[in-house]
């Protein structure tokens, strides 16, 4: 009836400044994504799509956070990880489905970038703020059917032998480890879907990068060029690291083997990548950091 996460249990000595550290990230998260989400709406010279799809992505880091991080300071705090079954299947299905919707998001805001540069004339008409909406309503409901499918799917397995988990929260290869007899079907399936919401968007994300580098190089002016690739840069490091930890965890040959070098991967990825997010669009993204410095300016004086 429940599973016990190990977390880092094989290094019990350091569990108080593992809590301090990953305390301190989380409020980092939230503050650092929630200024922007607050200076992106109060500022009425960022209500364009750009910033829009920004604060979106602000809001589900911090969802895509809480999922693991407090589960986390409460396992480290407590030194226990037991976890019940639906709670744990709870976990995964919010975890999958929001990995789902960052994937679509960030090849959203890649298609914006790509019609931003390729189309200028009728970006406004285009991307308009129904538009807007109706991109980010799909990202947010795209992979509820399907994660819970396969969340089903994996829970409906028996366990019969450990109930020991050996992660830091309810992930997939480490929970289908567990399951008795012939987890075949489901190995397949967790590529299937990895292919669909992993390669996907990362598909269509290197189609419209690839057009927007073929117009910027075609630019005259080095000023112009300079411009248009300092809109992309910040997005396209966030794919990178992004796609790259989540592809390694998913499409690896075998989900059961390397549980160590896993176990890093998703702490990348679920904890370390949201934590650069912030800073990332912060230092590269002029109209973030022009109001937050009239913000802290207006909170000093």
């Amino acid at each position: 009836m429940e599973f016990i996460l190990l977390g880092f249990s094989d290094i019990p000595k350091f569990h108080w400044l593992l809590f301090g550290l990953f305390l301190l990230i989380y409020v980092i998260i939230l503050l650092g994504n929630g200024i922007i989400i607050l200076i992106i709406r109060v500022n009425p010279t960022l209500q364009t799509s750009m910033y829009f799809f920004l604060s979106n992505f602000s809001f589900l880091e911090i969802c895509y956070v809480t999922v693991t991080l407090p589960r986390m300071l409460m396992d480290l705090w407590t030194l226990k990880g037991n976890i019940s079954f639906f709670a744990c299947a709870a976990q995964m299905f919010s975890f999958l489905t929001l990995e789902a919707i960052e994937c679509f998001l960030l090849a959203v805001m890649a298609y914006d970038r790509y019609v931003a540069i390729c189309n200028p004339l009728h970006y406004p008409l285009i991307m308009n703020h129904k538009a807007c909406i109706q991109l980010v309503a799909g990202c947010w409901i795209s992979g509820i059917p399907v994660d819970i499918g396969q969340t089903y799917q994996i829970f409906s397995l028996p366990f019969c032998g450990s109930n020991e988990v050996n992660h830091f929260f309810c992930d997939i290869p480490p929970v289908l480890k567990l399951a008795c007899g012939d987890t075949l079907v489901n190995e397949m399936l967790v590529y299937i879907f990895g292919i669909l919401f992993v390669t996907v968007p990362f598909v269509l994300i290197l189609g419209s990068y690839s057009r927007i580098i073929s117009t910027i190089l075609k630019l005259p002016s080095n000023t112009g060029r300079t411009k248009a690739f300092s809109t992309c840069s910040s997005h396209l490091i966030v794919v990178v690291l992004f796609y790259g930890s989540a592809t390694i965890t998913y499409l690896q040959p075998k989900p059961n083997q390397f549980e160590r070098m896993g176990k890093l991967i998703s702490f990348f990825y679920a904890v370390l990548i949201p934590t650069l997010n912030p800073v990332i669009y912060n230092l590269r993204n002029k109209g973030i950091m022009v109001e937050l410095r009239k913000l802290l300016g207006k909170l000093l004086t």
